[in-house]
């Protein structure tokens, strides 16, 4: 982490300035992704309090600390219902599980994949969208290249820190990143564009 600081304080002085003002972040890896995928498709569109109220209850439905894909599939739609899933959710949850059991959808080999390779894959699982992948990618798999270039917050902060009159096109972003040499450390300097804002993104 020390040489991502070093690096994005020497080729962008704006993001210096903020960079000064905060803790420097944590990105640690951790291997459960299947439970973090999940956890994901409960938390989208929610506060954090309701995602982890609705996780609570879900989770109750089962014996053990978190259900397998197959505890999953022995419970139906309006079961999930109740426990204040949407049905899309339900659907989403549901569909996650029998890619796992199916094989179309497997982790181990994860990790020798680019960036890329694995939004393609996830992405391909209904209810995860790019979004939710690169949060994925930053928060699970501890990558520190990543740059949600359509999250809200990040385009709020660079229009807000680099002077744009309007919020920024995800494009933009893009362009601000390449000019002011964020590679290899997008993923660092997105955090520090979200505390900027005060603002963290809800995560699982």
């Amino acid at each position: 982490m020390d040489n991502a600081i070093a690096h994005l304080k020497s080729h962008d002085p704006i993001l210096g300035d903020v960079i000064e003002r905060y803790p420097v972040p944590s990105f640690q890896k951790h291997a459960n992704y299947y439970q973090s995928l999940v956890e994901s498709i409960i938390g989208q569109q929610l506060s954090v309090k309701a995602a982890a109220a609705i996780r609570e209850r879900f989770v109750g439905l089962f014996d053990g600390p978190f259900p397998s894909p197959q505890q999953i599939l022995s419970i139906d739609v309006e079961t999930y219902r109740s426990v204040g899933l949407s049905r899309p959710k339900a659907r989403y949850i549901i569909d996650l599980a029998e890619r796992v059991i199916d094989g179309s959808v497997h982790f181990d080999h994860l990790d020798t994949l680019s960036n890329q390779e694995i939004i393609e894959e996830l992405t391909a699982v209904k209810g995860i969208g790019v979004w939710t992948v690169h949060m994925f990618l930053m928060f699970c798999m501890g990558r520190l290249d990543v740059l949600p270039t359509g999250d809200l917050g990040i385009r709020n902060a660079v229009q807000k820190l680099y002077g744009f009159e309007s919020t920024v096109t995800p494009e933009q972003v893009g362009l601000v990143a390449d000019d002011h040499d964020w590679h290899p450390y997008e993923s660092v300097a997105s955090f520090y564009l979200w505390r900027s804002l005060e603002n963290m993104p809800v995560t699982s």
